[in-house]
């Protein structure tokens, strides 16, 4: 008989010897095995094995829902499916009662309201520090305003739409940087460095909160900054290729993270 222990510890083995060029592993499991874990690779460091210094556990907080904590000896554990299928109802209901859905076909609609039913639901759970317990809301989820997936979407939609109707992006080797565009430009610097420190830090909540920053930057440059109809030809272009290359953040940023964008929305 065995026992979770000696099943890991046989199963490190395993991988280890199967993938011999393999520089580490990690353990996505709840924080209430963080002992488990503690032991497992101490016991594979005195048992000898160096690759043990490469084994790191992930350790996440747990999803609580409205109604409590998820409890599968009570009966109270939630089906993933169930769960999907719930936001993306709530995003069909959600879209179609805004409307903008003109010339799209009915494929077309159900691809969207997958994305944002799903764009909703894996921001809101990576949105959070993996150690923190969290409290997931399918409502809040596909909210259109505040720190949320479709609030990050809907950018990537206006942004598209926006470069779209400019008919492209000319010269504007001449036009001079506002201090609107510049405060602009500073965050989508911060990118890679962000990337960099979320892998370090193996939290995708990192990439997630810089991504709503720079969506609500490029929101108040947007509302504040003429840019399709600024008169000047060269500023206007400026502005464009600023903003088009929020949207290639943004849309990097969700593609790390698991998440479609849509073009239109």
């Amino acid at each position: 008989t065995s026992v979770y222990m000696t099943q890991d510890i046989g199963t490190a083995l395993d991988r280890f010897q199967d993938y011999p060029d393999l520089e580490g592993v990690v353990y996505t499991v709840g924080n209430e095995q963080d002992y488990h874990f503690k032991v497992l690779f101490l016991i594979l460091k005195k048992l000898g094995y160096s690759w043990a210094e490469s084994c790191f556990h992930l350790s996440y907080g747990m999803v609580d829902l409205p109604s409590g904590k998820m409890k599968s000896r009570e009966g109270t554990v939630v089906d993933a499916d169930d769960l999907i299928d719930e936001v993306v109802a709530k995003a069909k209901a959600m879209t179609q009662e805004r409307g903008h859905l003109e010339g799209m076909d009915d494929g077309a609609k159900e691809a969207l309201f997958q994305q944002i039913g799903l764009g909703g639901l894996k921001y809101y759970l990576l949105k959070v520090d993996p150690k923190k317990r969290m409290l997931f809301n399918p409502e809040e989820s596909i909210e259109l305003n505040g720190n949320t997936g479709p609030f990050i979407q809907y950018a990537h939609a206006r942004i598209n739409s926006l470069v779209a109707k400019a008919g492209g992006i000319g010269d504007f080797s001449s036009a001079s940087l506002g201090s609107a565009e510049k405060e602009l430009i500073k965050q989508l610097s911060l990118f890679p460095t962000v990337i960099a420190e979320a892998g370090r830090e193996f939290s995708p909540a990192l990439i997630a909160n810089y991504t709503y920053e720079l969506v609500k930057m490029f929101n108040h440059f947007y509302q504040t900054v003429p840019i399709n109809i600024e008169a000047d030809l060269q500023v206007k272009n400026l502005r464009l290729v600023i903003c088009d290359n929020v949207g290639k953040v943004i849309r990097h940023a969700m593609q790390l993270l698991g998440i479609e964008v849509p073009n239109r929305m």
